[in-house]
């Protein structure tokens, strides 16, 4: 049984290398963004290139995270987690020494492996190591500090770059997993199969439910993602690879849709879909994290390119977002709560849409106080409304059972939003492949991406009014209450109390 205290030493060894591991992938997930203008100029990458740094990791991280879960669940989730923590190291320190944009690209591909075997490993060693009465307060610690770490992230990412370079943004990874593997392989228990009982244990018999192993899903899902991310970076050029890429896309995603609906455990279950709600929650979130993940993509370098930021410069210049999100995101999910998440899933879009218009101001003379920060502020207030109250409606609009696995799908769903809106967005903006290197041809195409992202949000708004309603009393409650991540939903695992105590 799950019976380690928060108040033991082997308590503070698990949730330290539980918050080392999820935070190098947090790290990665927001300092990539402010190095990209000096890798683009000293690898000599054009646009595109800039595009798949970034895609490349979110693909297969995307495509992967439902199954590195049930890897973990079937294999044993403290051996996951220490192949996906030195799995992320080796792809890291690939992408450090990377001679050439394809390289790095490949490399980062390599990491977003490595990013789905340990994100939700992380969780699930929690939850399957602490004593039920101290769960929730381990949960959230581990939440809060690696929301720490998505604060810092920016900030030590610009000051790297600006430093000793931008390849230690990706080199930090290695002393970072060589403090967190044997720290795991010392004081962090085995587990699987949904219980705390030993692997062995559990392959013995009286074992809970285990979730399915669906590699054929997670191949199609992630082919599809990946042929329609390249279809949309390269249809500037508008060559038959690209009609073709575009057109397998939409063929593997129809078959991945297809297999889903008649495995006998799918990695996606349809069936879950059955929920209104869940459904309509799950669409807000694909406009929203659009949103988001083209607005932070493009400001980093919108403050570089055009407002002649440092990296360092515009890494700090973003942290009053996540730092916002870190101060009242707890206020946040308890005011929806009580009243309800309708209003804030409807206020809160709106906001991030204000805080967006207003970074039209910010343009070759900007000022930080007066142009930036404003757009800042408000955007960050949107986000606290709206992130933990969207995650709340998400496990709230199923049954506890599967609380874990609609939040996954949630994570998966914010994520590849992500991906195709990195994608999509200079190509609807009118960007060349060199306009990050002219600030003018870079500022005029940001100002219409914004509009874009600010039109997103206004639709998940209308959405959220018109379709999200307030939950059940007794519906589960997310245990991720601090946080600050601005990539997706924070993840919540499986309902673990009755395992507990058997």
């Amino acid at each position: 049984m799950a019976d380690v205290r928060m108040a033991s030493s082997q308590g503070k060894w698990i949730l330290l290398t539980t918050v080392l591991g999820s935070s190098m992938a947090l790290l990665d997930s927001t300092v990539v963004n402010v190095a990209l203008p000096r890798i683009g100029l000293d690898l000599d990458a054009d646009l595109a290139s800039l595009q798949w740094i970034v895609n490349a990791y979110t693909l297969t991280l995307a495509g992967l995270i439902l199954l590195g879960g049930a890897l973990g669940d079937r294999f044993g989730r403290r051996k996951l987690f220490v192949v996906g923590v030195v799995w992320f190291a080796a792809a890291s320190l690939l992408c450090g020494i990377a001679p050439t944009g394809g390289v790095l690209i490949a490399a980062r591909a390599l990491q977003g492996v490595g990013g789905a075997l340990l994100t939700p490993g992380s969780l699930a060693l929690i939850q399957a190591s602490f004593h039920p009465d101290d769960r929730a307060k381990a949960v959230g610690l581990w939440s809060g500090f690696g929301g720490i770490g998505a604060a810092v992230g920016p900030f030590l990412g610009g000051w790297l770059v600006d430093g000793p370079g931008w390849r230690w943004v990706f080199l930090l990874n290695v002393p970072l997993a060589l403090l967190c593997v044997p720290i795991a392989l010392r004081h962090v228990p085995e587990s699987a199969g949904g219980t705390s009982r030993p692997v062995e244990a559990a392959r013995g018999g009286g074992r809970g439910h285990e979730r399915g192993f669906d590699v054929l899903g997670a191949t199609l899902g992630a082919a599809s993602l990946a042929f329609i991310t390249y279809a949309l970076v390269e249809a500037r050029a508008g060559t038959v690879a690209v009609v073709v890429t575009a057109v397998a896309g939409v063929v593997t995603a129809v078959a991945f849709v297809h297999v889903e609906r008649h495995r006998p455990d799918p990695m996606m279950p349809p069936e879950i879909f059955a929920s209104r709600q869940f459904t309509a929650v799950n669409i807000v979130t694909l406009f929203v994290y659009a949103a988001f993940s083209g607005f932070f993509f493009l400001a980093a370098l919108q403050l570089q390119v055009v407002s002649g930021y440092s990296a360092l410069g515009a890494g700090t210049a973003l942290l009053p977002i996540t730092v916002l999100m870190l101060l009242l995101s707890a206020r946040a999910g308890a005011l929806g709560e009580r009243i309800g998440p309708r209003i804030p899933l409807t206020v809160g879009p709106l906001l991030c849409a204000a805080g967006v218009l207003l970074m039209l101001r910010v343009g070759p003379d900007a000022t930080y106080t007066t142009d930036v920060l404003p757009a800042l502020l408000v955007m960050g207030l949107g986000m606290v409304a709206l992130v933990a109250p969207l995650t709340a409606t998400v496990l709230a609009s199923v049954s506890t059972d599967h609380a874990g696995l609609a939040s996954g799908i949630n994570n998966a769903a914010a994520r590849a939003a992500g991906l195709l809106a990195v994608a999509a967005l200079p190509l609807i903006a009118g960007m060349g492949p060199e306009a990050y290197r002219s600030p003018t041809q870079f500022d005029d195409a940001f100002d219409t991406a914004m509009l874009v992202c600010a039109a997103a949000l206004l639709v998940a708004s209308v959405l959220s009014y018109t379709t999200v309603r307030r939950p059940a009393p007794d519906c589960h409650h997310p245990e991720c209450r601090t946080h600050g991540c601005v990539t997706a939903p924070p993840l919540e695992g499986e309902q673990r109390g009755e395992a507990a105590k058997d």
